[in-house]
Parts: structure tokens; C-alpha cells; sequence
């Protein structure tokens, strides 16, 4: 329960057919408990935490807070800094559904022995052929299954999201028809919870004093290997990249590479961004316990992304796909999602090509 429209929703769903719930709410970084007047925070969760309890108080519901700050630093917040040390971009809600809501509090859950763990993520869990895996939900518009590729058989065997089958406007129409007027008017968060405004390079600058001096600047480079000017440090920069580069090159251009071990990032216009191949590795496979033989599907890069038609085959522990049409900024560290129409096959973590 965080105190949001969602999954506040869930639990008064949850609520309607079931006798017994606990709620629980956690405190995963520092800076959420600070009050939402402390704008340049970014998350406001003293706030959200208390609304959540008094929800819970409302509907009778036993109301847990527990603080996992260490865990998220030591799982969530050292990967997100390593991987972008590493020149990689990394997707911390992924890793958090998967160490911190279906890891920490699923264990918790089932030592209170709970039969399940519930969300107000707009997704379904389907059970077919003995296999647990994600479908989409059906709000295509806030569907949130990409982000939760990375759970287990058994954590989809003991999940609920009750949001599943509802569309937004029926959830703030829930919310309403319970007198919860505030919870349909709530406004919704975009950023990750630890990065105010989104700004990820004030936050690496605060989390590693010295990152202005190491790695510090570097080159810019075009194509062919060629200087072509300076950067102010490869972890401050992502593939695709196009605004904020301060270079004139007299036509756009994007970030193409990034080499952490040489402080390089390549330059290159927008037809260089396209790729028709990836790899992904970190693989978790879900309709399927595997994919040795080659499937058409559709796979998204990011979250916005809408879907790209593909091939994909198992070699081992990674996965090949192979579009069918040429796909831009393709990420090193982001997810691929693999979908078969609106279930998930499998996801990966995006390879750095060779």
C-alpha cells in the first residue's frame, strides 16, 4: 500500500471478497520520509505512508511500515550506480519488483502465511499448460507488465493484481463510489522514487563525490573513431541521446556507444541509432520454460515502447532477436520484453554488442 490510487483501489477490491488482509508499506529510501513540501526530493512518501495507514484504519485492515532502506541500497541503488559506471542504462523498477516487492515482502508474506501477495499493477496472472506467467492488462495505456518480467514461477503462483481486467477511469470510478473522492484525484508519479525530477546525473554526482574527476572528461567520437570533441564524462550520457551533448556538428547527432573502460562515447547520426539484432542475457522465462526453436514475436526495448516485430531463439543462457524492421537506441542495460500477442514469453537485460 503506498498510498496511491492503485493500489489503494486493490485493496479495497481486495477488501469486498476477502476477510483477512494485511496491508504493508515500505520505507525504501531516505529521502521518502521527507514531507512533500520538500519539493527537490522528488518522492513524497511521509505523506502517502500516512494515507495508506489511514486507509487501512478505514477498512479495518492491519497496517505494516517496514523499513527496507538497507536492502534497497544494497540491491536496488548499488546496481543502478554500478551499471552506469559500467556505461550501461539500468531499469531500477525492474530490479525492485523483483528483490524488494516479490523478494523482501514476499518473504514476509509468507512467514505472516498469507496465500498471496497483491499489487495495484495493471497486469493479469494466467496459468496455462502448468506454466505462470504475465499478461498484459487490459488498459493497454498503463499496462505495467514490462516491469515485472523478472518474476519466478512461484512468485506468479502466489500473486494477485486485482487491477488487472480495469481500465484507469474505472479505477478512479471505484475510488469515488467508495467516498475515497482524494484517491481519483490523485496525481500520478513518473520518476523513479530515489531520482528527483527524473535527474539521474545529480544523483550520481551526490552518490560519487569525485565522478567529475573520475572517469572526468572524455572524447567524442564519430564513426570512423575520429575525435570530434569532448564530453563531460560517459555516465552522464545514454544511447540515443540528443539533447545536451554541446557539440556542433551542423546536422543532429546522437549518442551511438558508449565505452566505459576508454571514457569514449561515438557519435553518429540517426540511421547510425538502427539495429535489426540484439542479445539479451539474465534471462527468466515465463509462457515457456524455453525457446530453442525460433519464434515470431513482438519485443519491447522500454517501457513506452510500443512493441517491435521479431524473431527470437534460445543459444544457451541468451537470446537472440532479430527484428524485422530496423529498431532505434536499442540500450545496453534496459529490458526486452518478449511478448507472444499480450503474454510475456520471456525478458532479458539488453547485451552491449560486439
Amino acid at each position: 500500500m503506498s498510498g496511491g490510487t492503485d493500489s489503494s483501489v486493490a485493496a479495497i477490491l481486495l477488501k469486498e471478497c476477502h476477510s483477512i488482509i494485511e496491508g504493508i508499506t515500505f520505507i525504501s529510501y531516505d529521502s521518502l520520509l521527507k514531507s512533500c513540501n520538500e519539493k527537490e526530493k522528488g518522492c513524497c512518501n511521509i505523506d502517502s505512508i500516512m494515507m495508506a495507514k489511514n486507509l487501512a484504519d478505514k477498512l479495518n485492515i492491519n497496517h505494516n511500515i517496514i523499513d527496507l532502506r538497507d536492502e534497497f541500497e544494497q540491491s536496488v541503488i548499488k546496481d543502478f550506480i554500478s551499471e552506469y559506471m559500467s556505461g550501461n542504462t539500468p531499469n531500477p523498477c525492474v530490479l525492485c519488483n523483483k528483490t524488494i516487492k516479490w523478494g523482501k515482502l514476499f518473504n514476509i508474506a509468507k512467514k505472516t502465511k498469507c496465500d498471496f501477495l497483491a499489487t495495484g499493477h495493471y497486469a493479469q496472472v494466467v496459468c496455462e499448460n502448468g506454466r505462470y506467467f504475465i499478461r498484459k492488462g487490459v488498459d493497454t495505456l498503463k499496462d505495467q507488465s514490462y516491469f515485472l518480467w523478472m518474476l519466478s514461477q512461484e512468485n506468479l503462483a502466489k500473486t494477485i493484481f486485482p487491477l488487472g481486467g480495469l481500465r484507469k477511469n474505472e479505477v478512479r470510478e471505484i475510488a469515488i463510489k467508495n467516498s475515497y473522492d482524494y484517491l481519483a484525484q490523485k496525481k500520478e508519479s513518473q520518476e523513479i522514487c530515489f531520482i528527483p525530477n527524473d535527474n539521474y546525473r545529480t544523483f550520481l554526482r551526490e552518490r560519487i563525490p569525485d565522478i567529475e574527476q573520475k572517469p572526468g572528461p572524455g572524447n567524442f567520437v564519430n564513426i570512423e573513431g575520429k575525435i570530434i570533441g569532448q564530453h563531460k564524462g560517459f555516465p552522464f550520457y545514454t544511447i540515443g541521446q540528443r539533447k545536451g551533448l554541446e557539440i556542433a556538428m551542423g546536422y543532429p547527432v546522437y549518442v551511438l556507444d558508449i565505452d566505459a573502460d576508454t571514457n569514449t562515447i561515438t557519435l553518429g547520426d540517426g540511421s547510425q541509432l538502427l539495429k535489426t539484432e540484439v542479445w539479451i542475457n539474465r534471462i527468466n522465462f515465463m509462457k515457456y520454460p524455453d525457446i530453442y526453436e525460433e519464434k515470431d514475436a513482438m519485443c519491447k526495448i522500454r517501457y513506452n515502447n510500443k512493441g517491435e516485430e521479431c524473431y527470437v531463439k534460445q543459444y544457451g543462457d541468451k537470446i537472440k532477436i532479430e527484428f524485422k524492421n530496423p529498431v532505434s537506441a536499442v540500450t545496453p542495460g534496459q529490458s526486452a520484453v518478449i511478448y507472444e500477442e499480450n503474454d510475456i514469453i520471456a525478458g532479458g537485460i539488453i547485451m552491449k554488442s560486439n
